[in-house]
């Protein structure tokens, strides 16, 4: 930081520029738990160098994704709370990309705000290294941006943008999956970060509902703020964990709109999944919410992950293997369906 960078003109204009860079002193702390092999250079600097580890890649291909958190920063916003969003965003995309079969390498965010309140900006930048070192992706940059008069000095959004590498010959390929391979579920720790304008229309969040607050029994004492606001999960190093030894076919991120928009995605024409309904684990999350805002069940699979965050296909051969990588890996994996020759993609029943 520069100590003659100060511009009272745009002070008065509503942006403090030495703002940003007290932001940037106070997150380098938490960037500098994320860097990796890959990193060369420090923040702070016009763009973020990453180093390709290309060895013993024959045909190595980029895969980038990127995505928010939705209104679910509104929620984080109301509670004051702003430590884990930086999860959601790293999540959202991280998960993105491992459906390809890509290993993440780097990750960039972008936060929005009315006001530039540096201590604020460096606790969301923590939840986003937190998201970063789960997914073993380093943060090699970002944008903090105050815009005064866009939206209320309290208020921010963020977003962000993840690459990750894979050799071409191990992208999943759908085209191998068959009738009779198994669909897997890998268990969410909630909402995560989709469905949440419903979720403030269901529990009236946009007036601050009292009872968002209460400890509810079903949510095992937590109140429905709190389990609302936990973050995404990230599904990154178990997937590779399990890419390294199993035949996996597919893999489908469920975000908006759940089930039925997120499962055909990995499926190709002909098959489909046919999902046990009975084996969903649905959280009480989301009993909660068909509950107080009287959701067809249809809507709630349409809308949320019901309690799956991600779904593998792998062969039949293979599932008890698949499981127990998952498991050995801290994911309590289980098995909601099987492919079957079908013109619907999907058929929950």
């Amino acid at each position: 930081m520069s100590e003659k960078s100060y511009s009272a003109s745009y002070a008065a204009a509503g942006v403090d520029i030495t703002a940003g860079y007290r932001a940037v002193e106070l997150m380098k702390k938490h960037v500098a738990r994320t860097r990796n092999a890959g990193c060369l250079d420090d923040v702070g600097g016009f763009g973020g160098c990453f180093g390709l580890p290309v060895a013993g890649m024959e045909e190595p291909v980029l895969v980038s994704g990127t995505d928010g958190c939705g209104t679910k920063v509104k929620l984080a916003i109301l509670m004051d709370k702003h430590d884990t969003i930086g999860i959601d965003a790293v999540a959202m995309c991280v998960n993105d990309i491992i459906c390809v079969g890509a290993r993440p390498l780097f990750f960039l965010d972008y936060i929005a705000c009315g006001k530039n309140i540096p201590e604020k900006i460096a606790e969301i930048v923590g939840g986003v290294a937190e998201g970063c070192v789960q997914s073993g992706a380093a943060l090699i940059g970002g944008e903090t941006a105050e815009h005064p008069g866009m939206m209320p000095v309290d208020e921010y959004d963020l977003a962000g943008f993840a690459v990750g590498i894979v050799d071409k010959k191990k992208i999943l390929d759908n085209t191998k999956m068959a009738v009779g391979d198994v669909v897997i579920a890998l268990p969410s720790t909630g909402i995560h970060s989709n469905g949440f304008s419903l979720c403030r229309k269901v529990f009236d969040i946009d007036n601050n509902n009292p009872q968002l607050y209460v400890p509810q029994e079903e949510l095992g004492g937590n109140t429905i703020a709190e389990a609302l606001l936990v973050p995404t999960k990230i599904y990154v190093k178990p997937v590779l964990a399990l890419l390294e030894k199993v035949n996996v076919k597919g893999i489908s991120h469920i975000t908006g709109g759940g089930f039925y928009e997120n499962i055909p995605r990995s499926i190709p024409d002909g098959l489909g999944a046919r999902i046990n309904r009975s084996a969903v684990k649905v959280l009480p999350i989301f009993d909660l919410i068909a509950k107080t805002g009287n959701i067809p069940e249809r809507d709630m699979f349409n809308t949320y992950n019901m309690g799956v965050g991600m779904s593998i296909v792998v062969p039949a051969d293979e599932v008890e293997t698949a499981i127990a990588i998952l498991k050995e890996n801290g994911e309590d994996a289980y098995v909601i369906g099987e492919i079957i020759a079908s013109e619907d993609k999907i058929i929950i029943e």
